[in-house]
């Protein structure tokens, strides 16, 4: 299904830009493959990469093997229950009052929407919160699983859970909690789910290094999550699911036998970050188009917007790509702009003012942040254009 820049522009000759898409035949095929990786595990979508209704419907009516949406925030977890989604797992913890309560009230009406603990405090005040409510909330235990090599933090900063003694003391004060209960277990192993094989923003002996590390890390987290969810087991505290795991990750997470779900999102848009591992290939789904307004210089057509940056530590890698057509490329000095982006280019192709440039954002979800809608192409055609959140007038974080 190779994509060239002719079969887009011809697709969207008459649309004004800047504009989002998803090439709803390679999004399919990505379904595909991610069913595959994950040998037969169920499989948690995490809406924040997809950020479209529409599109998690899509996921959901492929197979059944998808079951349970993680959001990332409690608010768009309410959000997606009222539109009908069920089984919410909110991933990181809420603290806020008011984003709890507006859980209670979906809780009450029968929906499951569960939210993540780290620490004492996190129980106590859910608790609390539930009591004012008279509301049960079902929580799940977020446990670390970054690694520390030669005094480097390798993961990310998000739970102080490390050991089975840590684990047990929450799962028991869980227990003792009249309005809380324990539902579920996170390992979410970031450094070896996010992080890129051959990233360009690293040279190549810092490349070598990461993979080393990935590779004594996979062992580690193994080791550990089993360790943990074998003894919350053994103290006969039922769990309904026990997840781990991201696109970068499937394969190695499905392996474990406690693991019971893992979790994809990007993999469905596959952006140009997940060009960059080693051990698979998703099909780029998703892309934006921006105009050439100026033509400064044989070679450089600068066009109107898309300097769309994705989150975390300041990079290259974090620049949206030139995409098509083949051989285009952000001007080193410049960049990608707010309100203009020079592109070099000087290829066969005569590109002229009004032409589009198909770029890829660098993460995947981020980009429905920027535009109200997505246009859902097949086959060649149009045939439908849907509302992203931001369509929808939300905006959770």
């Amino acid at each position: 299904m190779e994509r060239t820049y002719e079969y887009y522009r011809e697709i969207f000759k008459d649309i004004q830009m800047p504009f989002a898409f998803v090439d709803l035949d390679l999004f399919d095929q990505n379904i595909k493959d991610v069913l595959k990786r994950a040998r037969g595990k169920n499989i948690r979508i995490a809406s924040k990469s997809v950020r479209c209704v529409s599109l998690l419907k899509r996921i959901f009516e492929k197979d059944s093997q998808f079951q349970g949406i993680m959001s990332y925030d409690a608010l768009e977890a309410v959000f997606l229950s009222q539109k009908g989604f069920d089984d919410l797992l909110v991933a990181y913890p809420m603290w806020d009052e008011k984003r709890v309560e507006a859980v209670c009230q979906e809780v009450q009406k029968g929906k499951k929407i569960v939210l993540m603990v780290d620490s004492l405090e996190h129980i106590e005040h859910l608790n609390h919160i539930g009591q004012k409510n008279d509301t049960v909330i079902p929580l799940c235990l977020d446990i670390d699983m970054s690694s520390n090599y030669f005094g480097i933090h390798f993961g990310v900063w998000r739970s102080s859970v490390r050991t089975v003694k840590e684990a047990l003391t929450l799962c028991k004060k869980i227990k003792d909690s009249k309005f809380v209960t324990l539902y579920g277990v996170m390992g979410y192993e970031a450094q070896i789910a996010g992080l890129p094989d051959f990233s360009p923003a690293n040279n190549f002996l810092l490349n070598a290094v990461i993979r080393f590390l990935k590779k004594r890390s996979k062992k580690e987290v193994r080791k550990r999550r089993t360790q943990i969810v074998s003894a919350i087991l053994k103290e006969e505290f039922e769990l309904s699911f026990v997840n781990g795991g991201g696109t970068g990750s499937v394969e190695i997470t499905s392996e474990e036998d406690l693991v019971t779900e893992v979790t994809v999102g990007s993999g469905f848009y596959s952006p140009k970050l997940f060009d960059y591992y080693k051990n698979f290939r998703h099909l780029p789904a998703a892309g934006y188009a921006i105009e050439i307004t100026r033509i400064p210089k044989k070679g450089i057509y600068t066009c109107h917007g898309g300097g769309y940056v994705a989150s975390g530590s300041a990079g290259i890698d974090k620049l949206p790509f030139p995409y098509l057509p083949t051989g285009a490329k952000l001007d080193p000095n410049e960049g990608a702009g707010e309100v203009q982006t020079p592109i070099r280019y000087n290829g066969p192709l005569k590109l002229t003012y009004g032409d589009p440039i198909f770029m890829r954002h660098a993460k995947a979800g981020e980009l429905c942040e920027r535009f109200k809608e997505l246009y859902l192409i097949s086959n060649g055609k149009i045939i439908d254009k849907v509302p992203t959140y931001r369509g929808e007038g939300q905006c959770f974080i």
